[in-house]
């Protein structure tokens, strides 16, 4: 009997780990907006200002 509750509950969870486990909202990036006159510089991961 114990077995089955076992099974059963594993089963009743399984949906909801995978779920979980496929979540990759950490592995995506946001993208960077700097204020006027100033661009993204790869390098220093800032805004710099764009110079004339």
């Amino acid at each position: 009997m114990r077995l089955k509750i076992a099974l059963v509950t594993a089963l009743m969870l399984a949906p909801t780990l995978g779920a979980a486990m496929g979540c990759n909202h950490s592995k995506q990036k946001q993208a960077m907006s700097c204020a006027e006159g100033t661009a993204y510089d790869t390098t220093t991961q800032s805004c710099l200002p764009i110079s004339t």
